[in-house]
């Protein structure tokens, strides 16, 4: 089944800069601060889209001074995303701004609204939990230090295989009864991440569209889905050794499930692998 094995990477990749060298927490010195959004689609084979409406974030400055408020506004302009337009590299703009020079280890994201919409043209507006009026809260690990000359990125992952619960039998349409709304969402660090890229093919050679890819590290799924030529991306895994997984699975096809074991993330780096071929069963 399919949804075991996808999740939605929702990366809001955060650049912070500064033009001269600034001891943490200086008053008055200021870096730049970007946020991006990309994703991947879930389930790719049934859902036409998978919206989030964002209306505000925020992030927290652990120096901020004892009487103040600890938390700054990046965004509070309501903006909805189609999830299933955001992925392998696509990105969408979010915020850019100038932020106080300091450390950062918390995000608030406010989530106004999310829903499904099938193929079918069946649409679920899902409820909302209290991310809508205290915001998700999201830890920065490692926290994020604003310094001069420097660039860090942080990259949100958003589970959306564990946020969109589905309800009923997810084998065919008609079998779903709904999907429950439960933010899953991790924050890491994006020096100490890499990329995995590659492609994957049937055992004619021909480019498998839509077909699964995915690691587990943990807890976490970092998943994608193939390009119509058979491309794919993962991005924003953190440094280390992981075993690389690849199928495509639909109502009606299903092939094999190919896995390549020890592949070695290396921060800053795009791994190249070789090509997934798959088999149909």
């Amino acid at each position: 089944m399919i949804f075991k094995i996808t999740s939605i990477l929702v990366f809001l990749f955060i650049f912070f800069g500064c033009e001269k060298s600034v001891d943490n927490g200086d008053a008055g010195e200021t870096g730049m601060l970007s946020i991006k959004l990309m994703d991947a689609p879930f389930p790719i084979d049934m859902v036409a889209e998978a919206t989030v409406r964002i209306n505000k974030i925020e992030v927290r400055q652990d120096n901020n001074e004892p009487d103040g408020d600890p938390f700054l506004v990046l965004s509070d302009k309501d903006t909805t995303f189609n999830l299933l337009e955001l992925q392998n590299g696509v990105s969408a703009d979010l915020v850019e701004l100038e932020v106080p020079a300091g450390d950062y280890s918390l995000l608030r994201l406010y989530v106004d609204s999310a829903g499904i919409k099938l193929k079918d043209e069946t649409v679920y507006n899902l409820k909302i939990p209290s991310g809508a009026q205290t915001g998700i809260k999201i830890n920065i690990q490692p926290a994020i230090r604003v310094v001069a000359g420097l660039t860090s990125e942080i990259m949100l992952d958003f589970d959306v295989s564990r946020s969109f619960v589905v309800q009923g039998n997810p084998n065919t349409p008609a079998g779903i009864k709904g999907f429950i709304f439960k933010p899953v969402i991790h924050a890491v660090n994006a020096s100490t991440t890499g990329s995995i890229q590659g492609m994957v093919l049937d055992s004619d050679s021909n480019a498998l569209e839509d077909a699964g890819v995915w690691i587990d590290a943990d807890t976490t799924t970092y998943s994608t889905f193939t390009e119509s030529e058979g491309f794919y991306l993962l991005s924003g895994i953190p440094e280390g050794f992981y075993t690389v997984n690849a199928t495509k699975q639909t109502v009606n096809v299903e092939y094999d499930t190919v896995s390549v074991d020890s592949v070695e993330v290396v921060a800053g780096n795009v791994i190249q692998l070789d090509d997934f071929i798959l088999t149909q069963k």
